[in-house]
């Protein structure tokens, strides 16, 4: 008998692994078609098309990976969260953001997710961005 805990362990271990490897396909196959997308101190978007729309916005300024990931679950699956640091530059401007000429940074951060019929059906991530434009130089 499946474990809900340990498949929802799963389930945001895989969304991070296919974050580090740039599999954006992989990790657009992980989410809910209405999946809700609380975006740190931005707003809110919902459906998949939207959260591509947002990858490709990443990936164009900024070059991340993820490490020292932790999972928490509730006992039941259907809610996750994960703690873990960020390594990255800052490779193009951002809209609203200082200039960007290939900054390092490494900032803490975490994310908060709702699970649904094996999928992730919101995720909300939170970091300091004060912190990032000083790491920058903003």
């Amino acid at each position: 008998m499946a474990n809900p805990r340990d498949d929802a362990e799963t389930l945001v271990r895989q969304w991070y692994q296919r974050f580090n490897d740039a599999d954006r396909a992989g990790m657009l196959a992980l989410l809910a078609a209405d999946v809700v997308h609380d975006i740190n101190q931005g707003g809110r978007e919902i459906g998949r098309e939207a959260f591509e729309a947002f990858l490709a916005r990443m990936d164009r300024c900024y070059q991340e990976r993820i490490a020292d990931l932790v999972v928490m679950t509730d006992a039941t699956g259907a809610h996750a969260a994960a703690e873990f640091v960020v390594h990255g530059r800052y490779v193009a401007a951002d809209e609203g953001l200082p200039p960007a000429t290939g900054q390092a940074y490494t900032l803490p951060a975490g994310a908060f997710f709702a699970l649904k019929d094996g999928r992730i059906g919101r995720i909300s991530t939170c970091y300091d961005l004060a912190a990032w434009i000083r790491m920058v130089g903003g």
